[in-house]
């Protein structure tokens, strides 16, 4: 399959040159009968046109005993092709005239019909000069061409270019001998370095490319491929790395929601087969399976609003608010959990009046999926601290600060990734590892950044900067 594609490449560049050659052939014909050429009715000629129409003009003329005729058709000719002509005697004064311009003189001497006959364009007209023999007698005539026609002659020595046509016969045929060999060696080198460029891209689609030396011609192509074949490779460790960890955390989430299950079961069969009568028991069994159906629920919702959020078809109605004062309202309402309710956890706002346009329940979910991710994966006395100031640039800045344990550098690089659990997780069997995923993707949804700083075991504090409203 290699091979037929190397000679398909090697049949394709051949006629590829031959093609080329033949084009700059025939724009070199093309050039030639541009410069070389000049127009008349029957179209175009090459510049012998003036000199053999002059020479064969006496056709049409008699001379003799003085006198002159010229016939209609050469008087025809004439004016088709827009031309002049003057005969003159032996003495250089003039017979006869047709169409001759006015600033031309009616008498020549042999001197100036000598220079006549190597003359240049001028006043608008080349001049050719033939001519006619009429027995006893002899006339000339000049006929002028409204063309700029060059009359350049080279001289050379006949005898030697006779001598020299079979060598330059053989030179000639031994020069396109060459050329043809040259056109096929280098066909043959193109077609094996294309080659080994379309078989690097078909390696890469393989996934089985091996780096090429990045030298000679093709040096910059081989670089691509090369720094593609690790873009490519970078990518699929990427892709492998995102599925395994997708898989984990399929595995995990499928736990979480299997642990909660278990107690609603187990209490739900004990209330069902009635083995359970006081009272107290029974609330306290319904409490329990209140609180893991609410576990369960949260799972469930954080695994919706995570692709709603990707696929962009949750409902976003944001509207003009006061930042510090939704975050205080928020902050409380966490305070107020049972679950929280012995942490130490304060509010603080340096810019009351910084307004921001917001979806209120999807941003509020982002800070408290920050607040509580605070809470639940650090030790019980860690304090947290909620802030709200102005920064630079029109931007309101929400902080979200604790003095825990901290986090990894490992961890903080994969903090946001949507299947990514952090080592910590294991002590802390609560939520579904998609808060911080989701809290960073409701904060772009509304144009804002979030960043992490955090040092093991002194704290870590989650910045939002946000765009203000005056």
């Amino acid at each position: 399959m290699k091979s037929k594609r190397r000679h398909s490449l090697l049949i394709r560049t051949v006629i590829f040159i031959i093609t080329l050659i033949l084009l700059l052939c025939i724009m070199a014909i093309g050039l030639f009968y541009y410069v070389f050429s000049i127009p008349e009715p029957e179209g175009i000629s090459t510049t012998k046109f003036p000199r053999d129409f002059t020479n064969s003009f006496s056709v049409w003329v008699t001379y003799g005993n003085g006198e002159l005729t010229v016939e209609e058709i050469g008087l025809e000719r004439l004016d088709e092709y827009g031309l002049w002509v003057q005969f003159l005697d032996e003495n250089g004064g003039e017979i006869f005239s047709h169409n001759k311009p006015e600033n031309y003189p009616a008498k020549y001497t042999a001197a100036d019909l000598l220079a006549l006959s190597t003359s240049e364009y001028a006043d608008g007209y080349t001049l050719f000069v033939n001519s006619l023999d009429g027995g006893d007698e002899e006339c000339s005539y000049i006929v002028g061409f409204p063309y700029d026609i060059g009359k350049h002659m080279l001289l050379y020595n006949g005898s030697r270019i006779s001598r020299l046509s079979p060598a330059a016969k053989l030179l000639i045929a031994i020069g396109f001998c060459v050329l043809a060999a040259s056109v096929f060696a280098y066909s043959v080198w193109l077609s094996r370095k294309l080659s080994k460029v379309t078989d690097g891209i078909c390696r890469l689609t393989a996934r089985d490319y091996t780096q090429i030396k990045e030298k000679g011609m093709f040096s910059g192509i081989y670089a691509s491929l090369n720094e593609m074949d690790r873009e490519l490779r970078q990518a699929d460790q990427v892709r492998k790395e995102t599925e395994r960890t997708r898989q984990e955390w399929i595995a995990n989430i499928t736990h979480d929601l299997k642990t909660p299950l278990s107690p609603i079961k187990g209490y739900a069969e004990l209330l069902g087969d009635g083995s359970v009568k006081e009272e107290q028991e029974i609330q306290k069994y319904g409490r329990i399976i209140l609180k893991n159906v609410d576990h369960t629920e949260k799972l469930i919702d954080d695994l919706k609003l995570t692709y709603q959020l990707e696929s962009g078809s949750i409902p976003y109605r944001p509207r003009n608010m006061r930042i510090a004062r939704c975050i205080k309202e928020w902050v409380i309402d966490i305070i107020n959990d049972p679950a929280f309710a012995d942490r130490d956890i304060s509010f603080e706002s340096a810019a009351p009046d910084i307004a921001a346009c917001i979806d209120p329940e999807l941003f509020r979910r982002a800070v408290k999926n920050l607040i509580t991710n605070a809470l639940i994966h650090n030790p019980a006395d860690t304090k947290i601290k909620v802030e709200v100031s102005a920064a630079p640039e029109n931007c309101a800045r929400i902080s979200v600060r604790d003095n825990g344990v901290g986090i990894s550098e490992k961890d903080k690089a994969k903090l946001f990734d949507r299947y990514y659990r952090g080592t910590n997780t294991k002590e802390k069997p609560e939520g579904s590892g998609l808060g911080l995923a989701i809290a960073k993707q409701i904060v772009t949804l509304h144009g804002g950044n979030i960043m992490v700083k955090s040092k093991m075991n002194a704290g870590t504090e989650f910045i939002i900067l946000l765009p203000a409203r005056n």
